[in-house]
Order: C-alpha cells, then sequence, then structure tokens
C-alpha cells in the first residue's frame, strides 16, 4: 500500500464537471493498492496517517496530527501509485490490486480513519477524476506501509 499525503488549504474531487467531495484544511492522500495487501496494512497504513504530525504548533515546529488540528481528509483511490517504469516507457500496473479487492481495502482505509476520529470525504473508486489539490507548505509525504 503506497500514500501521497499533501497538507493542503483545500481540495476537491471533480466527477463528470460535478464536485463530488472537498474539504478545506486538511490533508490530500491518494492511495495506492497492491496485490499483496490486505485489511492489517489498511489499517496500519490509516493509523500512521492519523497520527502523523505535519501540522505547525504555535513555534512552527510539525507537531500536531490532523486530529490535532481538527482538520479533514480526502482519499482519493489512485492505482498509478503502484506504476512500475523499470522496462521501457510504458509503465505496468500488475502489482496493483484487482478492482474488487482494491475497493474493499480503499472502504476499509476510509472507515479505519473516521473509527480513529478523523473526519473524511472520498473520491469515487474507480471514476475519472479531476483533483484539486492548494498544498500547504508545500508538504507531501510518502508512505508505503
Amino acid at each position: 500500500m503506497r500514500a501521497v499525503v499533501q497538507r493542503v488549504a483545500e481540495a476537491r474531487v471533480v466527477v463528470d464537471g460535478e464536485a463530488v467531495s472537498e474539504i478545506g484544511p486538511g490533508l490530500c492522500v491518494l492511495l495506492g493498492i497492491a496485490r499483496d495487501d490486505d485489511a492489517a496494512a489498511a489499517e496500519h497504513l490509516a493509523g500512521r496517517i492519523a497520527r502523523l504530525r505535519v501540522f505547525e504548533n504555535d513555534q512552527g515546529k510539525f507537531d500536531r496530527s490532523v486530529l490535532d488540528a481538527g482538520g479533514v481528509v480526502l482519499v482519493v483511490s489512485n492505482f498509478t501509485l503502484l506504476a512500475d517504469t523499470a522496462k521501457g516507457n510504458r509503465p505496468s500496473f500488475s502489482e496493483a490490486a484487482p478492482p474488487v479487492e482494491a475497493e474493499l481495502l480503499y472502504e476499509s482505509f476510509c472507515a479505519t480513519l473516521r473509527e480513529l476520529g478523523v473526519r473524511v470525504e472520498s473520491g469515487v473508486f474507480g471514476a475519472r477524476m479531476r483533483v484539486e489539490i492548494v498544498n500547504d507548505g508545500p508538504v507531501t509525504i510518502v508512505l508505503d506501509g
């Protein structure tokens, strides 16, 4: 499982010209799910993201999580994070989980965040989405797990 986590001032997902979800300050998580991932991996990564201290305290140091900051997390499925570009110029996505399995783990990941007390918005699994992100900082962290 791979997540690209961006601290955002705002973000939204647009499908077919219509905004389907949007957040103010918080995190945008692009989530890629691999063939060998399972529910335990989803739970572990969700916990890491809920506790990730990328929000500044009064002294300007990264010392607060999205929970501490009262932010929201926008989770967007993104199988292209599992791209293998080792051979040639066309990426291979053979390491990405099949859609049915990936959707179940995506939903499990979002549910775990909610159980941890994080407010969660999501994209539309499997849809062609336009993701609009206003990165704050910029702060971008890649987590594998």
